[in-house]
C-alpha cells in the first residue's frame, strides 16, 4: 500500500513549475471522464429536445404547407377559369386582329401594287426622257468631236505661212463684203506703184481710197506662246516687235501714195486676243505705227470702221440725189398752188349757191304765205302777187345757169 501510495504520488511530468503525480493524473482523468459524461447527457439531452422542437416545427410548417397548397389550388382553379375566360377573349380579339390585319393588308397590297405601277410608270418615263438627254449627249459628243477636228484642221491652216495669210484674207473680205455695197471695194487691186493691197475701199467724191492689208506676221507670235523658260520668251518677243516693226513699214512705203490712197492705212488683225496683246505688252509697236499712220485693227473695229464707211456712202448718195428732191419738192409746190387756186374759187361757187339757195328760201317762203292766205281767202293784189314769183323764180334760174358755167370752166381749168 505504501508503495501503490508511494507510485501514486510519483511524479509523472512537469508542467511548468509543477509537478504531475499518477494519482493527481488518475483523479483529473477520473474527474474529466465524469465531466464529458455529463457533457454527452446534456448534448443528447439538448439534440432531443431540438429533435422535438424541430418535429414540432416541421409538423406546423406542414400544415401550413397544406394551407398554402390547399389556397393555391383554389388560387390555380380560379386562375385556369380566368385563363379560360381570356383564351376566349384572345382568341375572339384574335379573329378580330386577323380579319383586321388581313383588310389592312389587302388594302396595302392594293395601294403597294398602284405604287409600284406609277413606279413603274415614272421610271418608264425617266428612262425615256434619260435616253432623250443621252441621245442629245451622243449629238453634243458628236458635234465636240468635230468641233475638234476643226480646230485641228484650223490648226494645221495656221501653222502653214501661205493658208494663215488666206484665213486673215478670208476673214477681212467677209467682214468688208457684208458691211459694203458692191462696187465700193475692190480685193487685190494693183496700185500706180505695181503694189497690190489686199483690199480698197472706194470711198465716196473721188476721194482717195482706204488700204487694208491682211498680211499679220504669225509666225513669231506663235514662237512666243511655244517659248519655254524667261530667256527663251524675251527672245521671242523681240523677234516678234521686230516683225511687226518690219510689216508696219512696209505697209507705209508700199500703199500711201499721196492723192491716190488715205493717208492712214488699216493693218487687219484676224483675232481679239492677239490685238488686246499688242495693246497690252507692245505699246512701243502701236506707237510706231501711229506715227507712221497705221492703224491696227481687230475683226470688231475693222467691222465698225466698215459701217462708218457705210454711213458715209449712204450720205453721199443721199448728197447726190439732193438736186431732184429739190426739184420735186418745186413741182410739189406748184401742184399745191393750183390746187389752193382751184379750192378758192369752188369756195366762191359755194357763196353764191349759198345765196341763191336763201333767195329760194325767201321765195318759197312767200308761196308757203301765199297758200296759206288761199286757204283762209285772204286775197291780195293778183297783180302784184303773181309778179313777185316769176321775178324770183327767173332770178334763181339765172343764179343756177352761172354757177353751173363757172363748175364748166373749173373742171376744164
Amino acid at each position: 500500500m505504501e508503495s501503490m501510495g508511494t507510485g501514486l504520488s510519483a511524479p509523472i511530468f512537469r508542467l511548468g513549475t509543477t509537478n504531475v503525480t499518477l494519482g493527481g493524473f488518475l483523479v483529473g482523468a477520473s474527474l474529466l471522464l465524469v465531466g464529458c459524461l455529463i457533457l454527452l447527457a446534456f448534448v443528447f439531452w439538448r439534440s432531443a429536445k431540438a429533435r422535438q422542437r424541430a418535429a414540432a416545427d416541421a409538423a406546423e410548417q406542414s400544415r401550413a404547407a397544406e394551407a398554402r397548397m390547399a389556397s393555391v389550388l383554389q388560387a390555380q382553379s380560379e386562375m385556369q377559369g380566368r385563363m379560360g375566360a381570356l383564351a376566349e377573349v384572345f382568341g375572339a380579339r384574335q379573329a378580330e386582329l386577323t380579319q383586321s390585319i388581313g383588310q389592312r393588308l389587302d388594302a396595302m397590297t392594293g395601294r403597294l401594287g398602284q405604287s409600284m405601277s406609277e413606279q413603274a410608270k415614272s421610271t418608264h418615263e425617266s428612262l425615256a426622257k434619260l435616253q432623250e438627254r443621252l441621245a442629245v449627249i451622243d449629238t453634243a459628243q458628236t458635234n465636240i468631236q468635230s468641233l475638234a477636228g476643226q480646230v485641228v484642221q484650223l490648226q494645221s491652216i495656221l501653222s502653214n505661212k501661205q493658208t494663215r495669210g488666206a484665213f486673215g484674207q478670208s476673214r477681212m473680205e467677209a467682214i468688208v463684203a457684208d458691211g459694203l455695197p458692191h462696187g465700193a471695194y475692190e480685193f487685190q487691186a494693183t496700185l500706180s506703184n505695181g503694189s497690190r493691197p489686199d483690199c480698197l475701199v472706194n470711198m465716196p467724191n473721188n476721194a482717195p481710197s482706204l488700204v487694208i492689208d491682211a498680211k499679220f506676221p504669225l509666225e513669231a507670235w506663235n514662237a512666243i506662246r511655244a517659248a519655254e523658260g524667261e530667256a527663251a520668251q524675251k527672245l521671242a518677243a523681240q523677234a516678234f516687235r521686230r516683225d511687226v516693226e518690219v510689216h508696219i513699214r512696209a505697209i507705209a512705203e508700199k500703199y500711201l501714195i499721196q492723192g491716190e490712197t488715205q493717208d492712214t492705212a488699216f493693218m487687219f488683225v484676224p483675232s481679239e486676243s492677239i490685238f488686246a496683246e499688242i495693246h497690252e505688252n507692245f505699246e512701243a509697236v502701236v506707237q510706231r505705227a501711229h506715227r507712221v499712220r497705221v492703224v491696227i485693227v481687230s475683226p470688231s473695229l475693222l467691222m465698225l470702221s466698215i459701217q462708218v464707211v457705210q454711213a458715209i456712202l449712204k450720205d453721199a448718195r443721199m448728197r447726190e440725189q439732193a438736186h431732184l428732191i429739190q426739184g420735186e419738192v418745186v413741182r410739189l409746190m406748184e401742184d399745191v398752188g393750183r390746187l389752193d387756186e382751184r379750192v378758192r374759187k369752188l369756195q366762191t361757187h359755194f357763196g353764191q349757191a349759198s345765196r341763191d339757195i336763201d333767195d329760194i328760201l325767201v321765195s318759197t317762203g312767200k308761196v308757203t304765205k301765199r297758200g296759206q292766205k288761199i286757204e283762209s281767202l285772204e286775197f291780195g293784189t293778183q297783180a302784184d302777187d303773181d309778179a313777185a314769183p316769176e321775178a324770183k323764180s327767173r332770178t334763181a334760174e339765172s343764179h343756177t345757169g352761172q354757177l353751173r358755167l363757172r363748175v364748166v370752166e373749173d373742171d376744164n381749168g
